[in-house]
Formats: structure tokens, C-alpha cells, sequence
């Protein structure tokens, strides 16, 4: 999943079209997030273990294809891919490229997320 824990998204479908919000939650097992401050439900809670009963106001989770990174540059969401950084911060598409540009052998290259149409990188 091209999503993690603290992203700004946009929503690209449902009651919640075109709003954004940071990431709260990635549950990688059924591909989705929870959004902050959007698609919020009510939940009836029966009191217990110290708790309250109320209704509840909370984030439920939106699946991972109806939302997209968003991008500062182009004030919309954007797809990424994944590249490798090299020497020099030098953008690979495999890591065995990456690996080779540096003069000495390194154990480890770091992988980003990064927009073609734009160059953003997101880490």
C-alpha cells in the first residue's frame, strides 16, 4: 500500500468527495485508513470495564483506492511510484542501480515514494 500513517490525503469518493485530512490509522489486512475528521459515525456504547454508555463520535475507515496522496504543488491528489535514492540523492528505479552508484558498496538504500508528474518526493 502506497499509504502510510501521517499522509495528507484527499478523498476521492463518497459522502466525503474532495475533502482531505491526515492519516490517522493504515490497517494493511483489508487495505484501508482512517482518516482524521472524516467519515465519522456515531456509536452506541454500552458501559463497561470503566467506560461510559454514550453515543460516540469516531473515525471509521475508508478503503485505500477512494483516496489519493495530495500534493502542495498541484492542490489535488496525486499517484506515486516508487524509486530508490542513490548517490548524491540520485532517484533510481531498482535498487541494485542505486546501489551501484555509490563508489563503495552500502548495505542499505532508501526507498521513497515519489510523484512523475511533479517530482515531489514524499518519504
Amino acid at each position: 500500500m502506497k499509504i502510510k500513517r501521517g499522509d495528507v490525503v484527499i478523498i476521492l469518493s463518497g459522502k466525503e468527495r474532495g475533502m482531505q485530512g491526515r492519516v490517522l490509522r493504515v490497517d494493511t489486512k483489508s487495505d484501508r485508513v482512517f482518516v482524521e475528521g472524516r467519515n465519522i459515525v456515531k456509536v452506541h456504547r454500552r458501559a463497561g470495564n470503566g467506560q461510559e454508555a454514550g453515543i460516540i463520535s469516531k473515525e471509521a475507515s475508508v478503503h485505500a483506492s477512494n483516496v489519493a496522496l495530495y500534493s502542495e504543488k498541484l492542490k489535488r491528489g496525486v499517484r506515486v511510484a516508487s524509486r530508490y535514492v542513490g548517490k548524491d540523492d540520485a532517484l533510481f528505479e531498482s535498487k541494485r542501480e542505486a546501489m551501484n552508484s555509490f563508489s563503495e558498496p552500502v548495505a542499505h538504500v532508501a526507498k521513497v515514494r515519489y510523484c512523475v508528474k511533479t517530482g515531489e518526493i514524499f518519504k
